[in-house]
């Protein structure tokens, strides 16, 4: 054997592992489906906590008002919540129309905070931090300015905290609103339903662990307080937000009947500035928490740290490796005495990559399709294959940005 061939075995090794790991996940994930499929709303809870619902917006004015308007309109006593908008230094119309809806709407509670350069500007974190000084919930809800809940979302996040105090926060599942308009949407909305909330959901059933996305979600006003707030620092402040509170001892729990829809990019220019974003974050989030690994009080969040790390450091070196090792043997520049082997163990990781995303996207109407199967298909030659780049990409700024000491601001999504 050669220098290439330990490079082959290495990348097996890792893809394998990880391959493995999220069929776990998957196994896990359908059953927890089937089990909260049994579960139904109560048509009034015991009691209504006051909830504040905070909104950081930056330039939405394209989508404020359906967000808003969503918002306004929860099965859930109007007297029993607000709604604080951030429009954090905003340069289009967006002030404009939310006081229009203070005007319209005067029955419900909506606040508008209006930043400038000098009061905010500085990214989602900040703004939190800024409405979070304005609010006066029991409980905190967050949502994007994307977003179009549906009417019981709010309801179910709440009833799910209620029941149990050893939950610090529930997440709600985020879905595609826009998924028909293209290639990219289609696959955006496939892998959302897979390896972000199937994934949660066999992260909960099998080690009570999730981690908080960008929206839809609700915590303890007490957790926040307590915590001191938002991570300034932090561009993905969901991923750590999720760690302090695990460290808290307290859990978050994944309830997939509070749904809301949102708009993905569109084009791939958007996509790969919104998933270098998140690979920067999260290799922030990585390093940071990456000493308590080693720490027994860390408890389930180790298997996170362990999988983020292996993800962006292992899996993406192991990805780049197979590729490379594939392109330069199809060249004959190299050559592999474990082609063979190496052929054989590429083919069953398509098929299980397609199978376990089948068994993934089964889970919602309508998703599992003849149609659907070959954009899985074609997921694994292409979309797959761009994960490596924004990755890399994320890296590159984390150090980059890391070394200049940069203050974080807003990364802002374009909105179609």
């Amino acid at each position: 054997m050669n220098i290439f061939d330990y490079l082959a075995i290495y990348s097996l090794i890792v893809i394998w592992i990880i391959i493995f790991i999220n069929v776990l996940l998957v196994i896990g994930g359908y059953i927890y489906y089937t089990k909260i499929e049994k579960l139904k709303l109560k048509e009034e809870l015991d009691e209504y906590p006051f909830v504040t619902i905070m909104v950081p917006a930056h330039n939405e004015s394209k989508v404020i008002r359906k967000t808003v308007e969503a918002l306004l309109d929860f099965d859930y006593p109007s007297d029993r919540y607000e709604v604080i908008v951030i429009n954090d230094n905003s340069s289009d119309n967006s002030h404009e129309i939310l006081t229009n809806i203070q005007k319209e709407k005067p029955d419900k509670n909506l606040i508008v905070i209006s930043t400038d350069s000098i009061t905010g500007g500085k990214g989602k974190s900040t703004a939190l931090n800024i409405g979070f000084k304005e609010s006066k919930g029991e409980y905190i809800a967050i949502y994007d300015a994307d977003n179009t809940p549906e009417k019981s979302a709010l309801k179910y996040l709440v009833q799910t905290l209620q029941e149990d105090d050893s939950l610090g926060a529930v997440i709600g599942k985020f879905r595609c609103r826009n998924k028909r308009k293209n290639l990219l949407t289609k696959f955006i909305n496939i892998e959302t339903l897979t390896f972000q909330w199937m994934a949660q959901a066999g992260r909960w059933q099998f080690l009570n662990l999730c981690t908080i996305p960008g929206t839809n979600f609700i915590m303890r006003r007490s957790i926040v307080e307590e915590i001191g707030g938002w991570d300034t620092k932090a561009v993905t402040e969901d991923t750590e937000l999720s760690f302090r509170i695990y460290r808290m001892g307290y859990k978050i729990k994944f309830m997939p009947k509070a749904v809301t829809w949102e708009q993905e990019p569109q084009t791939l220019k958007v996509w790969i500035k919104q998933r270098t974003r998140w690979a920067e974050g999260n290799t922030y989030v990585v390093i940071k928490n990456f000493k308590y690994l080693f720490r027994k009080d860390a408890g389930v969040t180790r298997f996170d740290i362990l999988y983020y790390s292996m993800i962006y450091f292992l899996f993406l070196s192991a990805s780049i490796i197979s590729d490379g090792l594939f392109i330069l043997g199809g060249l004959s520049l190299i050559t592999l005495h474990l082609s063979g082997y190496s052929l054989f163990f590429w083919i069953l990781a398509i098929l299980v990559f397609i199978l376990s995303i089948m068994v993934a996207i089964s889970t919602e109407k309508g998703e599992l399709t003849i149609k659907n199967t070959f954009i899985i298909f074609l997921m694994y030659f292409f979309y797959c294959k761009l994960w490596a780049v924004v990755a890399i990409l994320g890296f590159y700024r984390y150090i980059k940005f890391t070394l200049l000491k940069r203050e974080v601001k807003w990364y802002k999504t374009e909105r179609f």
